[in-house]
Order: C-alpha cells, then structure tokens, then sequence
C-alpha cells in the first residue's frame, strides 16, 4: 500500500480531489482529508451496488445500437476534410466557374476471356459498358480505347487484350460511397465466365481502408480476448476474477463508441479513432481491473479492516474485522480509497496524452483526441464504479472457481527474484544507464529518416481488392490516373482572348515535356489525340462532339479561368509528389499566369503537411500536462523530467521499430506488411506518441509512487528503489504482458496504418516494462540519490498535495 502525505487535485475531467494542506514546516503535523468525491464514490459502490450495475447495464444495453452504427459513419477521406486550402480552392472553382460535379473516377479493371480482340470479347465488354452507364449515380463512363487517349497512348490492355481499364465517373464528395457501392454491386452480378471485374480508385481505396478498419478492429478483439483470459487465469487463478476484467474493458469500449457516433454528428471522425477506443478500452481497462481486483483480494485476505483517515475516524467504514456481506463491501470501498485513487491518477496521465491531439486546429486529430479521451475517461469510471459494484456483490466468490494455484502476480509480499534483480542492476547504476540508452537511441535511428505522407492504397495489405485492381492498373501503364493534378490558370478577371492562346498552348506544351509526365488533358490536341476522344462523353462516337466537351471542360464559363489536367506516367506515393509537385510549379511561374495547383495528390500533401506541423504542439502540451502532474504527486523537479526523458527514449525507439519495418521494409513479409509501403501514414507518428506516452506513465506511476512510499518510510534513496522494483515488477509485467498481447492483435490486419500501431505499442509497451522500467530508471535513481526528491521551498509551499495508493 503506497501513502504519499496529503491530497491534493488529480487531474481528471473535472476533479474528484479536494486538497490538504500541510499547516507550517517540514515537521508539522499533516492535517488530511480524503477527497469529498471519492469518499462518496466509495460509499456509493458499496452501499448501492446494485443500482450502479444496473446504470451500467443500461447504459450498456442503449449505446449498443449506437456502437453498432459508429464504423459506418466514421471517414477515412480526412484529406477531404480541409478547407480554405489551395486543393479545396481548385475544387471550389470547378464546381463554380465548370460546373464539374462529377470528379471522382472508380476505375474497373476487366478480365475477358475470350479477349476483348474476339467479337464474343467485345460484345461481353460492350453490354457491360451499357449497364454500367445506367448504374445510378455515374455521370459517364470512358471505355479502353478513349481512356488511353486520356493518358496519351497508353495501352488499354495487355497484347492479348484479355485485361483492360475502364473509368466511370462518380461524385465527389455527398453519394460518393453510396454510388460507389452501387458500380461493385453491378459489377458483382456483371461478373460470368466470360468476365471477371475488380474496382479500385481513390473512393474505393478510402472505402475499403474504413471498411477493413473495422473489421481489423473486431478481428483484433477476437483474437485478443482469448489470450488476454488465459495471461488473466494464470495471473488470478480464478475464473470469476478472470472474467471481471474483461467485462470491464467491454463495458467501457461500447458506451465509448456510442458516444463516437455522438460525435460523427458534430465533426468528420476518422477510422483511426475506433482502433484507439479499442486499445485504450481493452488494454488500459484491463490493466486498471487487474489493479483493482488485485486489491481487494488483499482487502478480503487482510478481513475487510476499514482504513480511517488519522484524526479523521468518521470517514472511515469501521475499525473492526467485518464478515460475509459486510466484509465484501468494505473491502470495496477500500479498494475505491486506495487502488481506485491509483486508476484515477494513472488515467489522467493518459487522458492528458490524448488530449494533448485535441489542441491542435486539425478535425482529424482532434476527433481521435476526443475519441481517445473518451475511452479513457469511461474505462476510469467503470473501472472505479461497476467493477468495485461487481466486487462487493461477489465477495469471496471473487475467487472461485480456483482453476490455477500460481497466483503470482497478486502476491501483496515483495518478489525475492525481482528485489534481488533490482540490487544487481543498482549495483553498476552507470554501466546500466549507458547500455540500455545507447540501446534504445540505436533502435530510434530510423526515425530520424522517416518520410511521412498520405498513405493512400500503399496504405492496405495484399488480398484487398482496390490494392489488387490498382497493381495491375499499374501494369496497364494508368497508374498516373489516380495521381491527377488539376491546373487552374486564373486570367484575374479578364475573358480569355487570341492573345492568350499562344501562351497558354505554350504552357500545355512544356508540361508535356517534363519528366513524368503521361500526358496533359487541354484543348490543344492532335488529329490522334482527336481519335483517341471519341466517346470520352456519354455514348457519343463523335469526334467533334468531343472536341466540343473537351473544351467546355477547359475554358469556365465566362472564360476567366482555363483548365487542365496533368496525369503523370505513374500512382505517386506521397514521397514521391513534392518532387514532381515542385516541376510543375517551376513550369507554372514561368508561364505569367496567376495559376492555382490541386487535385488528390495537392490535398493529399496539404492534409500530411498540416498533422505534421500539429506534431511540436501535441509535444509540447502533453510534455507541459504530464510535468506539472508528475511535479504535485511525487513533490520533485527531476523525477518528471526524467519520466519525460525515458518516455521520449521509449517513444523514439519505438518509432524507429515501425520505420525500419513498415519503410524500410525489414521484416515486413513476415508481419504481413507490404515492401513497398515507402513510408508511413502522416498520422501515426503524432498518434503513436500520444498513445504511447500516456499509456507508459502507467507503469511510471507505479512504480516511482512505490519508490517514494519506501523512501518516506525511512529506506535510504538506493535502498528504496530496490524495494519499489521488488513490490512492483510483478504487477508492471503481468499488466505489460496482457498490453502486449492487445497490441500485438492490431498487427494481423489489413490495414498497414493498424498493423504499423500495433507494431508500435507492441514494441513500446516490451522496452517500457523490461528495459526502461525494470533497468534504466533504478539505475536512474540511484545515480541522482537525494536529488531525486529535491524541490525549492517556495514551489513545495505553492503546491497541493496528493496521496496515490494501490
């Protein structure tokens, strides 16, 4: 049991704590209170069981319909998102000044057999072609031969004709999916022996991302539940205790996903925020439950003594030895007084962390903040309301049926190996804070060469479809369709004259000759390319009915604008634009037009550019939260900044485990990720230090509260850091394994940007509990000694004062 003089606030959306005060001097006598809030949460869940599970139960039961709604209504098209940037100002003006409302292209990728160089091959593709145009939804569809007009010459099928591309365009933005689904259903009931269909695109690929997201998400809940019961038996021995963590993970994830689909009404909520919820509710909620059931245990073990505030009996439940019911419910409330003060505080750690994604001005991020404070906020609250509930209605039968006598994990007794241990690390302090940092910083080295971007269809494994269609796409030599730039050029007013033409020819021309460059779509064509038009609109077989849409399409309506479009000879991932992205606009600035850059790969770019540019605010706040918290619970200027330090070390090196692997390629097959993925999605690094750091200063907590516990009692600074690692490694690896476990479920999806922070947490969760916690801050503390505990007289007079137990 860990005493740390005096309460003071904990920060936890809103405040549980009330402060105590010491009244003068080191010496004098502590004058404490427990705090108001948890006093009544303890008296609450003893007394009220019942009424606080059926709450529970309700809740449960009337968010489960909202939660089954949410996947659905979370994007993954956050790049669409933005406003006021030049992409959504291109977007704008084509809509406006071109009346383009159908923008979006779902390109199908056909297999004929007998191939289309067969009468019979024609005919099958031709009928397809009719229905597909009459799919609700589509504006026009542009066949083999007129699309690879679009990307000058490129073929529209192998030699042997028996795969070739078609495009149909969809909306852009409202009915995009909606229209989407619709061409794969048609696309489905097309398919024959004669005619196999697949579908990709930009709507496709973001349709499939949110929709394997989710099943990512179910299939990782699947398979960690099982493991996580089995760690949870050995750590228990009881079936009933086993089962009581998960009930509590379960009920927090459900009630915070409902609350998500609140959420979707309000603000876009990307896919990425179901897999927080989910790690946070399973992991975090078991970690807490296993404190919590842990404690009361000891609790009915020791016979349910009640524990009084000193000079303060009236807040406590009792002095003497209880039994049968009153016992179990005793041993609640205390469990709510001393490990729920514990959950309380390690929550606000981690809800700091996630709300650290909250500041910055990006909807994105802000609703995976929302979504990650979420589950955090609930997991705290069921841990410390219906899991306490549950506990005092069960008492004894908390440990029945006995499956297992191991039970090592709840022993109250510190563990001989792991003191032992801590005294053999302590031993050589130097040596030990040399090896493990030099060891995490050579881990952390390919961070520092990550390439960030839109991850895009590099973003889903193989066996996906649009990933498939897309790869051979590619194969056709139509990859640059998906990679469009859209060219505004703004004539600042003035119609569009003889005079312009030379120069805005002479523009198209240049582009057409830059490396990379498929081919540009303008009113300046070739006989060939005049050809190649026929029916790129509607049915038409027209050549000058093309010509005539051709130009509609590049001259605004009161011709104050022109328009192109450059497809380059390739998909580009998103390490690959800036460079082409800079050629083009060399070109432009030459030309003397005022011009404006869009299209997917512009808004792509813009939407990386601004998560990462959020990257040093979430830093520097969750940095600012975490310090000020640590610096009022543990009363000490280094020891947070040393939790900062080896939480950016764990951090780092983590993230250069997921550079290596999901960049760079190294054990990719092997985890089931692709090689070519090049870089890794602008999101994760800002996501993975949230997550991470807050997830770490669990153990943090634990484990320094149990140092300073040994040292207030008397023990020497080196003494007490032995004795904190013996009483705490037990419970930070049992946790650290069943985190481990829901981590490592993340890794066998589909999606690269789950598997990649699986990876990630995985990796940082193993450093965090062995070599970090268990190594390098022993031997951190005893190197600093007494400095450890060092604060300014003045600050510690300013500052309240808290008491963490578990």
């Amino acid at each position: 049991m860990h005493r740390l003089s005096g309460w003071g606030p904990v920060f936890l959306v809103g405040t549980f704590f009330r402060g105590a005060e010491r009244l003068g001097g080191t010496e004098s006598r502590a004058v404490s209170r427990y705090s108001a809030g948890v006093l009544l949460l303890s008296r609450m869940v003893s007394r009220m069981p019942g009424l606080v599970l059926l709450v529970w139960v309700l809740a449960a039961l009337l968010s489960l319909p909202l939660a089954a709604r949410t996947p659905a209504a979370l994007t993954a098209k956050a790049a669409g998102s933005l406003t006021d940037t030049e992409s959504s100002r291109v977007s704008e003006i084509l809509r406006q000044e071109f009346g383009e409302k159908d923008t979006n292209t779902a390109l199908l990728v056909t297999y004929s057999t007998p191939p289309l160089t067969t009468p019979q091959g024609q005919a099958t593709y031709q009928k397809f072609l009719a229905g597909l145009a009459k799919v609700e939804g589509v504006g026009r569809v542009i066949s083999a031969r007129n699309l690879a007009g679009q990307v000058s010459g490129a073929p529209p099928s192998p030699e042997d004709g028996g795969m070739t591309l078609t495009a149909a365009q969809i909306p852009l933005n409202e009915g995009a999916s909606e229209t989407l689904r619709r061409v794969r259903a048609y696309a489905q009931q097309a398919e024959s022996p004669q005619l196999r269909v697949r579908v990709t695109g930009g709507q496709a690929i973001a349709d499939d991302f949110t929709a394997f997201a989710e099943n990512d998400t179910k299939r990782s809940e699947l398979m960690a539940l099982p493991l996580i019961a089995g760690m949870l038996l050995v750590v228990f021995g009881a079936l009933v205790a086993t089962g009581l963590p998960l009930v509590v993970g379960l009920l927090s994830i459900t009630v915070a996903m409902a609350a998500l689909f609140g959420l979707t009404h309000l603000m876009p909520v990307s896919t990425f925020a179901q897999s927080v919820i989910t790690m946070l509710g399973l992991g975090a909620g078991i970690d807490y439950a296993l404190l919590m059931v842990n404690r009361f245990r000891e609790e009915l073990s020791r016979g349910a003594l009640a524990h009084p505030e000193p000079g303060h009996p009236e807040l406590g439940l009792g002095h003497q030895a209880v039994a049968g019911p009153a016992a179990s419910r005793a041993a609640a409330a205390n469990t709510v007084l001393t490990a729920g003060r514990s959950v309380i505080f390690s929550g606000s750690t981690v809800a700091i962390a996630m709300a650290g994604l909250i500041i910055p001005n990006v909807t994105f991020l802000r609703s995976i903040g929302i979504g990650g404070v979420l589950a955090v906020v609930l997991t705290v609250l069921a841990s410390v309301t219906a899991l306490p509930a549950l506990l005092a209605l069960l008492g004894e039968r908390v440990n029945s049926p006995r499956l297992l006598r191991v039970g090592w994990a709840q022993s109250p007794d510190a563990s001989a190996s792991w003191t032992g241990f801590a005294r053999r690390v302590t031993a050589r302090p130097w040596l030990s804070v040399l090896l493990s940092a030099a060891f995490l910083l050579v881990l952390a080295l390919p961070a520092f060469h990550m390439k960030t971007g839109y991850a895009g269809a590099w973003g889903l494994s193989h066996g996906v479809e649009s990933r498939d269609a897309l790869d051979d796409v590619r194969r056709m030599g139509a990859g640059g369709l998906l990679s469009q730039f859209e060219v505004v050029l703004d004539l600042q007013g003035q119609r569009y004259g003889p005079a312009d033409r030379p120069r805005f020819q002479q523009v198209v021309t240049r582009l057409r000759a830059l490396p990379g460059v498929r081919g540009v779509i303008s009113p300046f064509v070739t006989p060939a390319d005049l050809q190649n038009l026929k029916g790129t609109v509607g049915t038409s077989q027209d050549s000058l009915a093309a010509l005539s849409a051709l130009n509609r399409r590049s001259f605004s309506q009161e011709r104050t604008f022109l328009r192109l479009s450059v497809i380059p000879d390739r998909s580009l991932r998103a390490d690959q634009i800036p460079a082409f992205e800079e050629r083009l606009r060399r070109t432009l600035g030459a030309s003397g037009f005022h011009y404006l850059l869009g299209g997917a790969p512009i808004g792509e770019r813009e939407w990386s550019r601004q998560i990462s540019d959020a990257l040093p605010t979430v830093v520097i706040s969750v940095f600012a939260g975490t310090f000020l918290l640590l610096t009022v619970a543990f009363r000490s200027l280094l020891i947070p900044l040393k939790s900062l330090l080896m939480n950016a070390l764990t951090v780092g090196a983590a993230a250069g485990v997921v550079t290596q692997v999901v960049q760079n390629g190294t054990f990719a097959p092997l985890l089931g990720i692709p090689q070519d993925v090049g870089m890794l999605d602008a999101s994760l690094p800002v996501m993975l230090f949230a997550v991470m750091f807050g997830l770490s200063m669990d153990y943090e907590i634990f484990l320094l509260s149990r140092v300073q516990e040994e040292h207030l009692r008397g023990a020497s600074n080196a003494e007490a850091v032995v004795l904190g690692v013996g009483h705490t490694a037990r419970i930070i690896t049992s946790a650290a394994i069943i985190m481990f476990i829901v981590f490592c479920a993340f890794i066998f999806g589909r999606v690269v940007a789950s598997k990649s922070i699986g990876l990630g947490l995985a990796v940082a969760v193993l450093l965090d509990a062995t070599l970090v916690r268990l190594v390098l801050v022993p031997s951190f503390l005893k190197l600093a000694g007494d400095w450890n505990w060092w604060l300014p007289r003045w600050l510690d007079r300013l500052l309240p004062r808290i008491r963490l137990e578990h």
